[in-house]
């Protein structure tokens, strides 16, 4: 399997060829090859900044000649005005990877503060929020990271480091007490240390996810009156997820139900960018 940064090297080989192509000919007539400058990114909204990272590996992709000087990392609270960071050398690099580094951090900056937005709903609460798979194409180890940045945690990257078992799993498994059981025999026949998380959708499901062994149980689409009562039949026997149309404004009571983790997709799905632009400075 890849590594994080083989995985944002393909992402961002993908990026400059859609983007620059066989080149930037708008930069490429107007701007002499030699020509030297600096840029820096202006913040223009309040937020938490998210993306500093990979826009180093941007740079030094396009161009390893291009200098970088952060003021201000990953995980900051910033507010319009601003400076992030300069960016010195070629203009005709600094001109050609603009687009692609705003596009990267204003999408990571807008998930990293609607997610710690939802998490300060949590605040004295020991309910984590966390992401899923409803994800940009391609963006998605990206998209995570911008989570974890803003304070929530990461559910699972893929289909590859968890089982999380659904009720169509469920049912074509022939059952909760069957399908745990044929997860534990494949992990034990392919020597694999995986957790085991099974979505329930009424009490009697809970009851043979609890006898079948789960790790972790999913409440799905459970009110938070119905969550309260299955953390009470839960105990602490496993750990216990929220899952199911979960909004901003309902956060708070599932939070209160007891829960471990609340899944919320709107952390990736739909979020806004965070304002921000890439200015020359003369």
């Amino acid at each position: 399997m890849k590594s994080r940064e083989e995985l944002i090297d393909d992402l961002l080989t993908l990026a400059f060829a859609e983007d620059v192509g066989d080149g930037d000919h708008t930069t490429l007539s107007t701007i002499p090859a030699d020509e030297m400058g600096c840029q820096q990114l202006i913040v223009k909204e309040e937020g938490i900044l998210a993306g500093v990272d990979i826009a180093r590996m941007v740079f030094k992709k396009f161009d390893p000649e291009l200098k970088m000087t952060v003021f201000i990392e990953d995980g900051s609270h910033v507010k319009p005005g601003d400076i992030a960071f300069k960016v010195e050398g070629k203009v005709r690099s600094l001109l050609q990877t603009e687009r692609i580094m705003l596009n990267i951090m204003q999408r990571m900056s807008g998930i990293a503060t609607t997610t710690a937005k939802y998490q300060e709903r949590l605040k004295g609460l020991k309910a984590k929020v966390l992401d899923t798979r409803k994800t940009t194409p391609g963006m998605r180890l990206l998209e995570k990271e911008a989570v974890k940045i803003g304070g929530g945690a990461n559910h699972r990257i893929g289909l590859f480091d968890m089982i999380l078992i659904k009720d169509n799993h469920v049912d074509f498994a022939g059952g909760i007490k069957q399908a745990v059981k044929a997860a534990k025999d494949y992990l034990k026949e392919t020597g694999r240390d995986l957790k085991i998380e099974i979505e329930v959708r009424n009490t009697k499901e809970i009851e043979q996810a609890l006898e079948a062994g789960a790790d972790r149980i999913m409440l799905d689409n459970f009110t938070p009156e119905a969550t309260a009562e299955a953390v009470k039949l839960i105990g602490d026997r496993t750990e216990i997820e929220s899952s199911g149309g979960i909004t901003i404004d309902t956060l708070r009571a599932y939070g209160e139900a007891g829960v471990d983790f609340i899944s919320v997709g709107a952390l990736t799905h739909s979020v806004k960018g965070l304002d921000m632009s890439f200015k020359s400075v003369i």
